[in-house]
């Protein structure tokens, strides 16, 4: 063999070697990067949302390799929905693919089947199911609900695309309401793969062995997820606004307290929400209304104001749109309002058989107790003097009589200090 043969074979050996280590290298380093796992068992919402844009940040603060959703959920708000895609979207744009699995017997309903959709791969677990995705706009009108049917079609027809999925199929989950089981999303080719652990799924999309930082709701997106269901802001508005109005008759401070916390917890989270404005000012009219009860005192008010309220409670989540299974969160039904209105009744009788007559009784336990009193005039009203009420001498004024040392005089009212009193004939 010559030497210019020895060479080449020499060359060929290193770029080999050489080749063969830069994988290595390469293998090496992809294995220590993580991937991000998202356990997304909650309704989509401001709080789930806030989640994904969290773990968005994690993967890219980690350089992770993909970012994975455990998905459970029934769906929920459109607008979080859209904000979870958007994540998705950046995702990929950074270069961290997404992937979605839903766990056996676990569901990828509504929103969550956009949410999967925008990923890069599905995979579902035996009993699991994917769909229904037809959106709805509590309380809207007909051509409301056509004009997000349509946005909702284009949209999942448009991540079908994106992803090589069966576009027919996906849109029939929006136009027709209809959901598929895996084995079904598997043969219309909406899916990957069916598979019942999340270690062969890692294992079908090449993660597997790879360092895991899971994500989940904390504390603060949790707070969030419970504030974000209208029905639960109306119910402690009005019932803050009681609250604050009972302490009045029978002061605890207590009561005051969680009031103002119950109150401002419901704006807070009609605000999360986009709350109706329409709902929002029932609910602060019936307010004025219970408050009325402390000039008029009959129960009847506080009965009208929450009442009033109830139909605020029940307006709040109207024109909201919704892509959910069941009954939308957030959405009030008529056992609700119903049960809001009851509390109010007994509150108003509380009121009016209990409270009411104490509070009345602890005002005429004072001076305005002298009131329908006789006393003896003991300096001459003209028209002021003096007189003895009860054993006690009071400061008089008798401004449409005069009278004379030991007559007798009946007190009508109290101005400040003074009696004013009318002559007995």
């Amino acid at each position: 063999m010559n030497k210019k043969k020895v060479v080449a074979v020499l060359l060929s050996i290193a770029a080999v070697t050489t080749l063969a280590f830069i994988a290595t290298v390469q293998h090496a380093a992809s294995s220590k990067r993580p991937i991000i796992i998202v356990e997304f068992n909650d309704p989509v919402n401001v709080g789930s949302s806030d989640m994904m844009v969290r773990a968005l940040a994690v993967a890219k603060a980690y350089d992770a390799r993909a970012i994975v959703i455990v998905m459970n959920t029934p769906g929920g708000y459109l607008s979080d929905m859209v904000k979870i895609i958007n994540v998705i979207g950046d995702a990929n744009k950074s270069g961290i693919a997404t992937y979605t699995f839903v766990p056996p017997n676990s569901l990828a309903a509504s929103a969550g089947s956009y949410i999967a959709m925008a990923t890069n791969g599905i995979i579902m677990g035996d009993g699991s199911e994917i769909g229904p995705s037809t959106p709805i706009v509590v309380g809207g009108t007909p051509l409301e609900q056509n004009h997000t049917e349509d946005a909702m079609i284009s949209l999942m027809e448009s991540l079908a695309q994106e992803w090589g999925r069966n576009v027919t199929a996906a849109r029939d989950m929006v136009l027709y309401d209809m959901a598929f089981t895996a084995k079904q999303a598997y043969e219309y080719h909406l899916i990957d793969g069916i598979s019942n652990s999340m270690e062969h799924a890692l294992s079908f999309w090449n993660l597997s062995n790879a360092p895991e930082v899971t994500i989940k709701e904390n504390v603060y997106e949790q707070l969030l997820s419970v504030l974000s269901n209208s029905v639960l802001d109306g119910i402690l508005m009005t019932l803050g606004i009681l609250a604050i109005l009972l302490d009045i008759y029978h002061p605890t401070i207590i009561l005051t307290i969680f009031g103002i916390l119950a109150i401002i917890a419901g704006l807070v989270g009609a605000e999360v929400i986009n709350a109706s404005i329409l709902g929002i000012s029932l609910i602060v009219i019936g307010s004025a209304i219970m408050f009325s009860e402390l000039k008029l005192g009959h129960g009847f008010s506080l009965m009208v104001g929450v009442i009033i309220a109830a139909v605020g409670v029940y307006l709040l989540s109207q024109g909201i749109p919704y892509i959910s299974s069941g009954v939308p969160n957030g959405y009030t039904t008529q056992l609700e309002v119903v049960g809001l209105g009851s509390v109010g009744i007994l509150a108003g009788l509380y009121v009016r058989w209990i409270a009411a007559p104490m509070r009345k009784k602890k005002k005429l336990a004072g001076p305005e107790s002298l009131i329908g009193k006789k006393g003896v005039v003991v300096a001459p009203l003209r028209p002021v003097g003096e007189v003895r009420v009860e054993g006690i001498i009071w400061r008089a004024i008798c401004s449409s009589c005069t009278a004379e040392v030991n007559d007798i005089v009946e007190v009508v009212a109290i101005e400040g200090i003074k009696l004013i009193v009318k002559k007995v004939t």
